[in-house]
This record gives structure tokens, C-alpha cells and sequence, in this order.
């Protein structure tokens, strides 16, 4: 069903006066949480950016019910209070929502456990591809070329493909989403909501400070992700996979804008040789080439 933003709810769950920096993106994608699942979400929230948001102080920045967890800790808490809650009978949305560094470095072992086991919860990794609340060090999700503190000369390994290892736990849900395309990530919200066991959506969440950008242009820095091909939106039901309609067109790699255009705009990436960019671009290339044939292979 599409959405559309006139008629979603206005409750206000990201309050004013809260800690994050200019331009944030993850403020941005915990508004469509809310918009998307209401009252109903419960949050498990590791260490990270979020946590400065949130205040960890009565006068929260953030109308949820939290959890605050250690780093490694996240999907095995959620887990226990998904179960909980389905004991007690109540109505609740269980929503892990870590950063790259609580997701595919820290806190790998609990999200592989929890997706094994079939827990009831939704993780949303909201991806700033470094790890951003400690001082921008380099995390699996950097991708290459990248600078961080600690590959200050550029990141010289490949960004590590999480949601197609998430593909390959068999769990009913897997989704990709940008917060330049709120509708579609709502969409993919509600429909994880409605799925019993583990859901993973990962969040493209470009970072102001992190990447060196103006940020007003946090939203023009995401839609160029997409638009180069450098980020793609797909969702997996029961292992059946299909692009979503901002990624539609970019299957097309002649309708790709140059990735010059987004690289351009981040302070990250001015290091970056010419040679560099053609590796990044074969490494676009190569994930669009995988993930189209596993589209054809699921269909």
C-alpha cells in the first residue's frame, strides 16, 4: 500500500532540544520509526550517536521505552524482552536499532544468535559507516577509500555486505533503506512489523562530521547514494528478493549518475585517487552483478 506522508501520525517521538548535531541522520530515521510503528516500539539501544540523542538522563531526547545495552548485547536483550512481552500478552514491536559498530563489529555474535534462533525483533542497523560517537574510526561498514582517524590514507578493504549475509541466516525479512526515501523505509517498517521472527533492515545514514559535508546536504548526500548505484534498495521476503522502486532504475548502469558526484561532496573521500575510484566503482558494479542474479535466481 503506498504511503502517504499527510497521513501519518504526527506524535512526536525525536523531541526538541535533543543532543544530536546538525543535519543527523539518525534523528531523521528515528522519526519514520516512529511514524511508522507508533506506541508499539520498544527500543534496545546499544552505545552509540543515539545514545548522545537520547540524553541518558530523565528528560529524554526520545519519546520510546528504551533499553539501554552494552555493545555486544543488543538482539540477546531484545530477544528476552520479545519473549516477555509475547508472555505477558502485550502488543509490542521490539526494535533493536544500532549503529555499524553494534551491528557488524561488536555486536555481530548476538545478531547472527538472534537471527539463528528466529527471535521476534526488528534490527535496524543505521549504518554512518564509521564509528562516529568515539572520534570517526574506521568500522567493517567504512567503505573503501574512505578516510577515517585510524585510515587516515583511506580505507583499503571492502565494505562488508550485511544484509546478504542476513540473507544467508534464512530469516523471513531482509531490507535495505535510505533516509532520503522515508515512505519506502515506513513501508518496509510496517511490513517487518508484521512478520513473526527476526527482520533485519539496514539504514543508509550518511554522517555531516563523519564525512566532511555541509550538513544541509545530508538528504542530497543519500539520494546520490542511490542514484550512483553506491547504495541499493531491496527487500527479501521468505528469500524472494526484489529492488525497490528508488533503485529501480540504476539496475540500468547507463542510468547511473557518475559516482564521481558523490564522492565529491564528502571531505572523506578527498584523498581518493583515480585509480581508486575505478576500484570503487568495479566494487559497485560487482554488488549490482550479485544482486541481480540473485533476484533472478529467487523469482
Amino acid at each position: 500500500m503506498v504511503i502517504s506522508i499527510k497521513k501519518l501520525p504526527r506524535k512526536k517521538f525525536v523531541l526538541p532540544g535533543n543532543a544530536a548535531c546538525p543535519g543527523c541522520p539518525e534523528s531523521m530515521g528515528l522519526r519514520y520509526v516512529g511514524m511508522a510503528l507508533g506506541d508499539k516500539a520498544i527500543l534496545v539501544i546499544p552505545a552509540g550517536c543515539t545514545s548522545v540523542i537520547q540524553g541518558l538522563a530523565p528528560g529524554s531526547g526520545l519519546g520510546f521505552p528504551i533499553v539501554n545495552v552494552p555493545f555486544a548485547s543488543s538482539d540477546a536483550v531484545a530477544a528476552g524482552l520479545a519473549a516477555a512481552k509475547e508472555v505477558a500478552g502485550e502488543d509490542a514491536v521490539i526494535v533493536v536499532w544500532a549503529g555499524d559498530g553494534g551491528t557488524a563489529d561488536i555486536g555481530f555474535a548476538t545478531l547472527s544468535g538472534a537471527a539463528e534462533r528466529g527471535d521476534n525483533v526488528i534490527h535496524i542497523c543505521a549504518d554512518n559507516e564509521a564509528y562516529m560517537n568515539t572520534g570517526i574510526q574506521r568500522s567493517s561498514l567504512t567503505p573503501f577509500g574512505a578516510w577515517t582517524t585510524t585510515t587516515w590514507t583511506g580505507k583499503r578493504e571492502r565494505k562488508k555486505d550485511v544484509p546478504l549475509i542476513m540473507l544467508m541466516h534464512r530469516i523471513p525479512y531482509v531490507a535495505t533503506a535510505s533516509i532520503a526515501y522515508p515512505t519506502d523505509f515506513i513501508e518496509k517498517l510496517r511490513k517487518a512489523a508484521s512478520i513473526k521472527g527476526f527482520k533485519y533492515i539496514h539504514l543508509h545514514a550518511p554522517c555531516p562530521v563523519g564525512w566532511r559535508f555541509d550538513p544541509a546536504k545530508t538528504v542530497t548526500v543519500a539520494k546520490l547514494a542511490v542514484q550512483t548505484g553506491m547504495w541499493i534498495l531491496f527487500e527479501a521476503e521468505n528469500g524472494r528478493i526484489r529492488l525497490s522502486p528508488p533503485s529501480k532504475p540504476y539496475a540500468d548502469k547507463s542510468r547511473r549518475r557518475p559516482l564521481e558526484e558523490y564522492l565529491k561532496l564528502q571531505g572523506r573521500f578527498r584523498g581518493i585517487t583515480e585509480e581508486g575510484i575505478r576500484v570503487l566503482e568495479k566494487m559497485v558494479d560487482e554488488n549490482w552483478e550479485t544482486l541481480l542474479k540473485l533476484i533472478e535466481a529467487t523469482s
